[in-house]
């Protein structure tokens, strides 16, 4: 049976899979879960390659989680969603068939599957509630990785109808912080951002071309701001429909640009090409319902950008290098 909604979920003495745990999501989450009475459990994608079923399968017997963060995917910005489509829906429906189904069938006691934000339609109304989800078209831009999200959130939900298993579904808006992914062509805006801006100023670049016309208006958290609402997530909230975690204050891409411009300290001039796409024009996420139940983010915008762009130059050599 599902636990009733208002009964915790304590974390305590839990052996914990975090579920792409090198990346920036899993990473944060790591960073929290240490301060909390758990085992740990992760594996490089060099020992599980997680779209394998059977090895998928092998490491779950073996290693016995209780709870599941499901934090893995395939993720990239607009032009790597354009490029290469088939893999970003092959790869994402891969990972998460395979780890739902073996939470079910090793018995995990609770599963969390981190969608995103791309899962709403593009002309959905602003800010985007939870029950907009499937009620129009979705923006063609990234139209590959949500459906495979999506997917996730239903094949969760099924799960949940037919077995009576607490697997739940956290919609997160944009993200950033460290151990981002910071390619200079195949990142979110904001890694792409801070890598335009601290190479401006370490070559003296006098211009900075920036994709689309820097009008559309966006939300950003940070990624520590999440981590904390996912274990707050975990441990307080049990029910069929996903739910939105964001900030819900939203800035346009032009202001937010000049933001990380005067962090770095550049001096130089933004040009926006409009030849390159926009994406949805406003997409700023209804939280009430995360903060009905008690919680709110509480990282400012400012204090996050210092925060990864620090973070950004202080590992410069090494990210240049992949």
């Amino acid at each position: 049976m599902i636990k009733s909604k208002s009964e915790k979920y304590s974390l305590k003495g839990k052996r914990v899979f975090v579920a792409g745990h090198t990346g920036m999501v899993g990473s944060a989450l790591i960073r929290l879960l240490q301060d909390i009475d758990c085992e740990i459990l992760t594996v490089s994608s060099k020992k599980l390659d997680l779209k394998k079923n059977y090895d998928v399968d092998k490491w779950f017997h073996e290693n016995k989680p209780d709870t599941v963060f499901l934090a893995a995917a395939k993720v990239g910005g607009i032009l790597a969603n354009n490029s290469y489509p088939a893999n970003f829906l092959y790869e994402n429906l891969a990972i998460q068939n395979a780890v739902i189904e073996n939470s079910f069938k090793h018995k995990v006691k609770k599963l969390m599957f981190l969608g995103s934000s791309c899962i709403y339609p593009k002309n959905a109304q602003q800010p985007i509630k939870e029950n907009s989800l499937l009620t129009g078209e979705l923006e063609p831009t990234n139209e590959a990785y949500a459906i495979a999200k999506i997917a996730g959130i239903k094949l969760c939900q099924f799960y949940r109808t037919q077995y009576g298993v607490d697997y739940i579904s956290v919609m997160p808006t944009n993200l950033y912080g460290p151990r981002d992914n910071f390619h200079p062509q195949n990142s979110h805006v904001v890694a792409a951002l801070i890598y335009k801006f601290y190479e401006a100023v370490k070559l003296n670049k006098k211009e900075v071309v920036l994709w689309g016309t820097g009008k559309p208006l966006r939300e950003f958290m940070h990624v520590d701001d999440l981590a904390q609402g996912l274990i707050f997530l975990m441990e307080n909230y049990s029910d069929n429909q996903h739910i939105n975690i964001g900030t819900g204050k939203e800035i346009s891409i032009k202001e937010f640009a000049n933001i990380i411009k005067n962090i770095s300290g550049w001096e130089g001039t933004i040009k926006f090409d409009s030849n390159y796409p926009d994406g949805m024009y406003r997409k700023v996420m209804d939280i009430s319902k995360i903060n009905k139940l008690g919680w709110y983010s509480k990282i400012t915008l400012k204090n996050g950008l210092i925060n990864s762009y620090n973070w950004f130059s202080e590992n410069y050599e090494n990210i240049k290098k992949k």
